[in-house]
């Protein structure tokens, strides 16, 4: 297994800023990974939670599964979406709460949270809070939320162990965890991973679905289950991309989970 440096993770974060800075600013252009509202709606997003929060929030979506398909989220939660973008379940998200919860957006790219700022002002809502951080840290106390959404994000995280204890460290008992992720069914070889900046293209950085379940299972979740499977990259533009993730059985998963 690839040792990544010190350097190496703060070029990945780097790498990762820069690839959802363009999403953040340049919804329109066509990326190797599916994007904005017909992803949503590949994915299975409800066409009328889309049509509930701002057009300039789905439009940067990046994402790779519909997480609220685990059905834990309760009105007045207070939720924390790791990697939350410019806001697509992180308003959702503010739906389901209602005016008695709370939503946490955790993001390490500046643009996606001034993106997420502007949408939650724009769907006239004061209880969704943008929040600087990457996942590997975050700098909320313990026990502190109750659910814990994630989309995509977890196999952009050089240190994985340390993402999923720290959403165990901050759910409050009982708390629960909804995930869409990327894993593989073949880890990419050593001198791929050890290239910071192919950690953005959202499979380099993928572990498998055993190894994945089972760090939740080691951190101490407890009915890990894995609720279904999609070919995402199916949907991808690139032909190239699609090649590369199916040599790698790259494919998208979503996954519940509780805090004893």
């Amino acid at each position: 297994m690839v040792v990544i440096s010190v350097y190496q993770r703060e070029v990945i974060f780097e790498a990762v800023r820069a690839m959802y800075s363009d999403v953040a600013t340049d919804p329109g252009r066509t990326f190797h990974f599916p994007t904005g509202r017909a992803a949503c709606e590949f994915l299975g997003y409800p066409v009328e939670y889309l049509d509930a929060i701002p057009a300039s929030a789905v439009e940067s979506f990046a994402g790779v599964g519909y997480p609220f398909a685990a059905g834990v989220i309760r009105e007045g939660d207070v939720v924390l979406d790791v990697g939350s973008g410019s806001g697509t379940d992180a308003l959702i998200a503010r739906i389901l709460v209602g005016d008695r919860g709370r939503v946490i957006g955790l993001d390490m790219t500046a643009a996606m949270r001034d993106k997420l700022g502007r949408n939650t002002a724009r769907m006239g809502v004061t209880n969704v809070e943008p929040l600087d951080g990457n996942a590997e840290e975050i700098p909320l106390p313990d026990a502190s939320v109750d659910v814990v959404t994630s989309n995509g994000v977890i196999n952009l995280v050089p240190d994985k162990a340390a993402a999923v204890a720290g959403m165990l460290r901050v759910l409050r008992p009982g708390g629960r965890v909804q995930i869409a992720d990327i894993v593989v069914e073949k880890i990419p070889s050593d001198a791929c991973r050890s290239q910071p900046q192919l950690w953005a293209e959202c499979i380099v950085g993928a572990t498998t679905e055993a190894s994945y379940l089972a760090t939740f299972e080691q951190a101490g979740f407890r009915d890990v289950e894995l609720l279904g499977r999609l070919d995402y990259f199916a949907r991808s533009s690139s032909e190239e991309t699609r090649k590369v993730a199916s040599g790698f059985g790259a494919h998208a998963i979503l996954l519940r989970a509780f805090k004893p």
